[in-house]
C-alpha cells in the first residue's frame, strides 16, 4: 500500500526519536554504572584497545592468526569479568547496551534495505491517525455514556421501555469491545437523532485501539469528501489515492450518520465498494445510521441492504433525543 510524502517523514521522524531516546537512556546507564564500578569503564576501554589491535594484526600480516587467536581469549576473559560484576551487583547483562524498541532493525526502520515489519505499522497508523484526526475518537467512553436519559415506560405494549433495551445494548457493546478481534461481527446502530449511536461506537473504538487494533472513524459525509477530492484533484501526491484501501482494509471502519450523505452515483458506488469489500473480507465494520430500512432501500440499492442486514448484528435504539434533553435540563 501506497503512502503520501507527509506519512514517510512523520514515521522517519518518529523513528529517529526512538533512536536518539534509546541512545540516550544507554549512555545515562552506562555512566551510573561506570561511576559505580570503574573497573567497568576500564574493560570496556580494553575493548576498544583490543579492536584496533586485531585490525593491526589483519593488516600486519606475520603471525596474524596467533594474534588474533590470542586477542578473542583476552576478549572472552574481560567479558566474564564484567559479567561477573554485575551479576553481583543485581544489574542486568544487557544494561550496557542500547535497548531499541525494535530489535530487528534498530529503530532504523529497514533490515538490509527491507522494510521492517515495524516501520509497515507504524505507517499503517499514522495513516488511520491522520485519517482520524478531525474525529471525537478520546471523547466517548463506556463510563460517561449514562442511561439517566432514557425512559423506563415501554413506548407501548408488548415493548421494552427505551431503558431496558439501550441497558441491553450497553451491556452488548461493552462485551463487543472487550473481546473484540478480526473476527468479532459486524454492528448496524439504527435508531433516531441524538439516542448514543455515536458515543457507543466511539467507545468500541477506544478500547479497540488501547488493544492495538487499526480503527478508522468516520461520518460518510466526510468519507466520502475525502474520496472525491482525492479521485478528482488536479494535484496529487504519490499515495494520495489510498484512502479508499485504508477504509477497506483496517481492522475496524466505523461509518457513522450512514445515509446522511449527498446522494451522487460517485457517493452511492464509493460506499457499496466500501462495504462490500469489507463484507467479502469479513472484516468487522460499525455503521450507525437514522435511517429506517425502508430509508436505506432507497437511497442504496436493495442488494446491498439485504447484504448488511444479513451481515450484520442490529442494535436498535430507543429513546428521545438526549441532546435536547440536556439543553432543556442547562435552561432549568
Amino acid at each position: 500500500m501506497g503512502y503520501n510524502k507527509e506519512i514517510y517523514e512523520s514515521v522517519n521522524r518518529l523513528l529517529e526519536q526512538r533512536r536518539r531516546k534509546a541512545t540516550r537512556e544507554a549512555e545515562e546507564r552506562q555512566e551510573r554504572i561506570y561511576n559505580q564500578f570503574p573497573r567497568i569503564r576500564e574493560i570496556q576501554r580494553e575493548f576498544s584497545s583490543t579492536a584496533i589491535q586485531a585490525a593491526r594484526a589483519v593488516l600486519g600480516g606475520q603471525n596474524a592468526a596467533q594474534q588474533l587467536t590470542n586477542l578473542k581469549n583476552r576478549n572472552l576473559s574481560l567479558q566474564q569479568e564484567e559479567a561477573s560484576i554485575l551479576r553481583q551487583a543485581g544489574i542486568p547483562l544487557d544494561d550496557l547496551e542500547i535497548h531499541y524498541q525494535c530489535p530487528l532493525c534498530q529503530d532504523e526502520g529497514y533490515v538490509d534495505g527491507v522494510m521492517c515489519s515495524c516501520m509497515k505499522q507504524l505507517l499503517r497508523q499514522e495513516a488511520y491517525r491522520q485519517l482520524n484526526q478531525l474525529s471525537p475518537l478520546s471523547l466517548s467512553t463506556f463510563e460517561s455514556f449514562s442511561l439517566d436519559y432514557y425512559s423506563k415506560t415501554p413506548i407501548r405494549e408488548g415493548f421494552p421501555s427505551p431503558y431496558k433495551r439501550m441497558e441491553d445494548i450497553l451491556r452488548y457493546c461493552r462485551a463487543y469491545a472487550a473481546d473484540f478481534s478480526l473476527q468479532s461481527p459486524s454492528l448496524l446502530m439504527q435508531g433516531a437523532t441524538g439516542l448514543g449511536k455515536t458515543h457507543l461506537s466511539l467507545a468500541i473504538a477506544r478500547v479497540a485501539i488501547n488493544k492495538g487494533y487499526g480503527v478508522i472513524y468516520g461520518s460518510t459525509q466526510n468519507i466520502i469528501s475525502k474520496l472525491e477530492k482525492e479521485r478528482f484533484s488536479y494535484r496529487k501526491d504519490a499515495g494520495d489515492d489510498d484512502s479508499e484501501q485504508h477504509f477497506i482494509q483496517c481492522d475496524l471502519l466505523i461509518l457513522d450518520d450512514l445515509g446522511t450523505e449527498f446522494s451522487t452515483g460517485f457517493s452511492n458506488a464509493a460506499v457499496y465498494n466500501i462495504l462490500n469489500s469489507r463484507l467479502l473480507s469479513a472484516r468487522p465494520t460499525i455503521i450507525s445510521t437514522n435511517l429506517t430500512m425502508r430509508e436505506l432501500e432507497r437511497s442504496y440499492s436493495e442488494r446491498l441492504v439485504s447484504r448488511i442486514m444479513g451481515n450484520h448484528v442490529r442494535l436498535e435504539f430507543l429513546g428521545n433525543d438526549i441532546r435536547q434533553q440536556k439543553r432543556m435540563r442547562g435552561k432549568r
